[in-house]
């Protein structure tokens, strides 16, 4: 009997290759999936991905979704709250692992091994220190199809937001920016591969930007905001 696990889902690339790793491996038995959305918004958090959209890629892949509803602007105390709330029910189902989509952040991974390890839950990272570069192509040379639907200004501007990532777009990448966007530098909608039963449809909106403070310094002075290009995609 395979242990269970809940599929920690993005809506982007990172998120669909580990699961496809991670059903081609089928050690595990998936399920459900978990995704993080703003409750005041309806979108997946950082991704801005509709919630409606969402629930067309769960459908297609055949998995249940959890919808982790945070505020609007969360602060840590309470996103761990409600993440571990959530986990202590998972766990109450015989789940006993979490899978990530992660590549090579170690505080990130370590944050989630800890938070995991207090309600007695192991985390599985299918993806991790494998190269960017071939993960990216191995991604592609699957059959996904994937969109970009943020980028951070502070590593591309406006253009990138709404392209599909193809071996045009990676080459087009500037030379400090991860061709997975490991470092935050974008996000992305997977609608299509080999994991999903069909393709979700969709249709493009406006690119719309979004500004956030940065936190403030040792001075207390504010050091500017944080610029968003947000490419709104409409469920079909």
């Amino acid at each position: 009997m395979k242990p269970k696990a809940i599929f920690n889902w993005s809506s982007g690339k990172d998120s669909a290759l580990a699961l496809y790793k991670i059903l081609q491996e089928d050690q595990f038995e998936i399920t459900s999936l978990l995704t993080s959305v703003n409750k005041e918004f309806q979108r997946i958090s950082m991704h801005g991905v509709s919630v409606s959209l969402l629930e067309k890629q769960a459908e297609s892949l055949g998995l249940p979704l959890i919808k982790l509803e945070l505020p609007a602007e969360p602060s840590m105390q309470e996103y761990q709250e409600l993440m571990l709330r959530t986990m202590n029910q998972c766990k109450s189902q015989g789940v006993t692992h979490s899978v990530f989509g992660d590549i090579f952040l170690e505080d990130l991974r370590k944050y989630r091994e800890d938070q995991l390890q207090s309600v007695g839950m192991q985390g599985v990272f299918p993806l991790w220190k494998i190269s960017t570069t071939d993960l990216i192509h191995e991604f592609l040379d699957l059959g996904f199809k994937t969109i970009v639907t943020c980028v951070n200004e502070m590593y591309l501007d406006k253009s990138f937001a709404g392209r599909i990532i193809d071996q045009d777009f990676i080459t087009d990448l500037p030379e400090n920016v991860d061709p997975c966007g490991e470092n935050g530098e974008f996000h992305t909608f997977t609608f299509d591969g080999p994991i999903f039963k069909n393709p979700i449809s969709f249709e493009m909106g406006e690119i719309v930007k979004k500004t956030y403070p940065k936190p403030r310094s040792a001075d207390n002075e504010e050091n500017g905001d944080y610029v968003f290009w947000f490419c709104d995609l409409i469920a079909k």
